[in-house]
């Protein structure tokens, strides 16, 4: 698979629509593409009634309109609300990644920002393996996608989830541990070697002291403050000294290293929504407005989302989708329908993504999925060809007439077997395909075993008994496309 280095070259001004660079289809697939995860047909006609600026802000808007998903039952149980615990647990957890999965296909730009963040602020279900603090977690990703980042950081650090994971619940005066203080300058707000020492990190770590015990002392509450075990004395943080605590080590590394941390945030958001390869000069403008606006993530958004650069063509077909990209747009932009009696539907979808790379609330380790290449090898990739041919599978069984109502809603019931083909194709694809001969190939597949002579004569259209299975056929052949991989 050939993988596209960026050329683009486009300012981060805002784009302009013009005669040479229109607003169309195209565009505002790549928009859905980036900031949902795809549309169909039917809401990309609709978007480009809008003008790009205006399409942004409906969908930045709406992603803050959206509550957080409903607590379940069990989303702030203790120990002592289990009767079972084990099977309950297991039963709740089970629930949550099915739940999570269907937010993934129903949801929006908030849902998207909650899935980078949580590959940003790391914690591993296994580590931890509590029902409720899953929850809570999550719920914390949804709160705070679109907020103020130091407040994001902040909240973190006191997470339950984040406290077992990076072990701040055995960090006591009596023995300090270093572990959440060294991710939270190395992966969390700084980046590596980037501004602090060992000597920061063990003074830190000193300041972070006090997260010892459970609330209400009853296991399974959220993990609280105790200042018994907390130190005391005082501590030289980025040459600050005093005997700070949690709070004041929030505020000194935000005053002391504000520019630091911008452009290393920054840099990650554009990484995840325009190409894995850094454009330094829109980073470090990115940079600039999240410091005038003290680390407000919003205004940062939609100055990326805005820009020339992000609507350039050149930023289209530069990333590999992860397993949730790849299963979860193919079912928004078909608008398939699908049976989820008794979460089967789902489930399979959380196995699927897992089995090729993506458990979604067990990342790899603590720096979380490097994403892009990494998706993609032998096995993943057989299993990504493998998983949306179930998929289709199961669209099958629910309904085969919307395969064929797909083909007519693309190609205006056309019965040029090579225009309904190409309709489809590059309404799956980020850019069209290399050659004349892929498309041909494809016309192929989808002529199936009809004459020849009823495609010449124009007997066949797409109201033939075996134009849903022609649709299905093609398909087939398109998800083992190398350009399916790309976003």
């Amino acid at each position: 698979m050939e993988i596209l280095t960026s050329c683009n070259l486009a300012s981060i001004a805002p784009y302009t629509p013009e005669d040479t660079n229109p607003w169309d289809i195209q565009k505002a697939k790549h928009v859905y593409r980036r900031l949902h995860y795809g549309a169909t047909d039917a809401t990309l006609n609709i978007a480009v009634l809008e003008s790009p600026s205006e399409l942004i802000d409906t969908l930045i808007q709406e992603a803050i309109g959206t509550p957080a998903p409903p607590q379940p039952e069990w989303g702030f149980w203790n120990f002592n609300d289990y009767t079972n615990y084990n099977e309950q647990n297991n039963a709740q957890i089970n629930e949550w990644y099915n739940q999570t999965s269907l937010e993934f296909i129903n949801g929006n730009l908030k849902n998207r920002l909650a899935f980078f963040w949580l590959n940003h602020f790391v914690t591993q279900l296994e580590t931890y393996f509590y029902a409720p603090y899953l929850y809570q977690y999550w719920d914390l990703m949804h709160t705070h996608a679109l907020g103020n980042f130091k407040d994001f950081v902040s909240a973190v650090g006191t997470s339950s989830a984040m406290l077992l994971f990076l072990n701040g619940f055995e960090n006591t005066n009596n023995s300090p541990n270093e572990n959440y203080a060294r991710e939270l300058f190395e992966l969390f707000t700084l980046g590596l070697n980037n501004g602090y020492t060992q000597t920061d990190i063990e003074e830190t770590s000193r300041a972070l002291t006090g997260y010892n015990h459970f609330g209400d002392g009853v296991t399974g509450n959220p993990i609280i403050f105790d200042a018994s075990t907390f130190d005391n004395s005082n501590k030289v943080i980025f040459e600050q000294e005093g005997p700070w605590n949690y709070d004041d080590v929030i505020t000194i590394l935000f005053e002391q290293k504000a520019a630091l941390i911008a452009p290393f945030i920054c840099e990650k958001l554009y990484n995840y929504f325009v190409s894995p390869d850094t454009n330094q000069e829109i980073v470090n403008a990115m940079a600039t407005t999240f410091l005038a606006n003290d680390f407000e993530i919003v205004p940062v958004l939609e100055q990326l989302f805005k820009s020339e650069h992000f609507f350039d063509l050149d930023a289209s077909g530069l990333i590999i989708k992860s397993p949730y990209d790849l299963t979860t747009t193919f079912l928004r932009e078909t608008g398939f329908q699908y049976n989820n009696t008794e979460n089967q539907f789902s489930s399979f979808i959380v196995y699927l993504n897992e089995i090729t790379g993506q458990n979604i609330f067990q990342p790899v380790d603590v720096a979380g999925w490097q994403r892009n290449r990494d998706w993609i090898n032998s096995s993943t990739l057989a299993g990504r060809w493998e998983g949306i041919k179930i998929l289709l599978w199961n669209h099958w069984n629910v309904d085969q007439e919307q395969f064929r109502d797909f083909a007519i809603n693309l190609s205006g019931d056309s019965n040029d077997p090579a225009f309904i083909t190409q309709s489809i194709i590059d309404f799956l694809m980020s850019r069209p395909l290399h050659t004349a001969t892929d498309y041909d190939n494809a016309t192929s597949i989808f002529r199936w075993e009809i004459p020849d002579n009823y495609y010449d004569d124009g007997l066949w259209n797409l109201g033939w008994d075996s134009a849903p299975y022609q649709v299905l056929l093609l398909l087939f052949h398109i998800i083992r496309m190398p350009e399916f991989q790309l976003k």
